[in-house]
């Protein structure tokens, strides 16, 4: 898992995440770094993992967008 600023937006890049060890791993972020939403997701090319970080936002009705493939960026919890 890797954490980083970019543009005064904290990102977190699944890149190299099993799909299997990530749903721990996206509500434990936002949550983590909510004061500093909008919060980036980095998902890659994989349609299960944009798939799999989708379903865990929407469990807790969290708000996102995708502003293009790959890329999920939390707007409001």
């Amino acid at each position: 898992m890797n954490v980083f600023q970019e543009r005064g937006i904290t990102h977190l890049d699944l890149h190299g995440e099993r799909h299997f060890d990530v749903e721990g791993i996206i509500l434990n972020f936002v949550y983590q770094y909510q004061s500093e939403i909008p919060l980036i997701i980095i998902c890659g090319n994989s349609v299960e993992m944009i798939r799999i970080v989708k379903s865990e936002l929407d469990k807790d009705s969290i708000t996102y967008s995708s502003p293009r493939f790959g890329i999920i960026r939390i707007e409001r919890i």
